[in-house]
């Protein structure tokens, strides 16, 4: 998702390390994994400075092909992860991770941005790193917009699953979209339905949607929205199998282009206008009626108070306009009392001899 960091771009693994660190894995002080990491890595001790900056002992959490890091605080999270990735090992269209996932859990929010650099987005709770197969996620103290950590981690993890089978080169979009599918995140739907640039700047295209994620918090949301909306429409074409056709049509012939043929006998252009008119019929009304109450509201709250006075005016107005009808007919029931009775008319009322 971002550039590595040189602390760990640097770092060299191969699997006599990974052997030898799963095996030598249990409680450890933030010293010694600095000294361990440094021996097995063939680094200097800055990879392991996520240790040491954190200013706690890490622990290690380990299960299956996932090794957490992490300090006591964040022992009843970090278990919940590996009940998680127990509990679901396997991916849409991809087998379990073959290869060790490494998990960094930063206890607060100004270490997770040193450890994953300044290339982080304002707005992300993880990081995923497929080239050294890391995550660096925040923990329990992670702000409210953070969302369902379980949820998050499974998203990271789908990032190295996808990446084991298809490699570095995937298109951001499919990247995303696959993770958030992986990951469930369905509410993310919540976001076209009340999308502006759905309604007045259209759905972009497939390659127009990856630099929707450079375009601030909002145009990323809408990005992370349409992405996962594309992969579910994708997993949508073939049934049950149609996403793993798919994947396995795209590692054989390293093309998407080539495996949608494959696998579904469409081309990119063919989607992609399957993909528009979809959203555009789906979510579009929903969007533009929602921008409609929108400015409705707006309107409400500029326009309220101007019209509020003129109704007052208009009802003081009617006020006094039914006060002097009800003066003029009582002054004319007493001029017609005074002639029935003969008297002269000086008498009549002063509002009647003015009328």
């Amino acid at each position: 998702m971002t550039t590595l960091p040189m602390r760990l771009r640097d770092a060299s693994l191969d699997p006599a390390s990974i052997d030898e660190l799963r095996r030598l894995m249990r409680p450890v002080g933030a010293v010694r994994l600095v000294c361990l990491c440094a021996l097995l890595f063939g680094a200097a001790p800055a990879f392991a400075q996520p240790a040491a900056d954190a200013g706690v002992a890490l622990r290690t959490w380990s299960e299956g092909r996932v090794v957490i890091f992490a300090g006591p605080a964040e022992s009843r999270l970090a278990a919940g992860l590996l009940t998680a990735a127990r509990a679901r090992p396997e991916f849409p269209g991809l087998a379990p991770l073959r290869d060790t996932a490494w998990v960094w859990i930063a206890p607060d929010e100004s270490t997770f941005r040193r450890w994953v650099g300044p290339s982080a987005p304002e707005w992300g709770a993880a990081i995923a790193f497929p080239a050294r197969r890391v995550i660096v996620m925040q923990g329990r103290d992670a702000r409210g917009g953070a969302g369902d950590p379980v949820q998050t981690f499974r998203h990271e993890l789908a990032h190295l699953a996808l990446a084991e089978v298809l490699g570095p080169d995937v298109p951001r979009w499919f990247d995303e979209g696959y993770a958030s599918f992986a990951a469930g995140e369905w509410d993310r739907d919540e976001v076209l339905a009340t999308s502006v640039g759905l309604v007045w700047r259209g759905v972009p295209t497939l390659a127009g949607l990856d630099s929707a994620f450079f375009g601030g918090v909002d145009g990323a949301q809408r990005g992370y929205a349409l992405a996962h909306r594309a992969v579910a429409e994708l997993s949508a074409l073939g049934g049950a199998s149609g996403l793993q056709r798919l994947l396995a049509a795209w590692r054989t012939s390293g093309s998407f282009d080539a495996a949608l043929r494959s696998a579904h006998g469409l081309t990119i252009e063919g989607f992609e206008a399957r993909f528009r008119s979809q959203v555009r019929r789906q979510y579009g009304v929903l969007a533009l009626a929602t921008d409609l109450g929108l400015l409705s509201l707006v309107i409400g709250v500029i326009v309220g108070p101007f019209w509020w006075r003129r109704r007052r005016e208009a009802q003081a107005r009617l006020a006094r306009m039914r006060a002097f009808e009800a003066t003029q007919e009582a002054a004319e029931r007493a001029s017609a009392l005074a002639r029935l009775l003969g008297e002269p008319e000086g008498d009549l009322p002063a509002t009647h001899r003015g009328a």
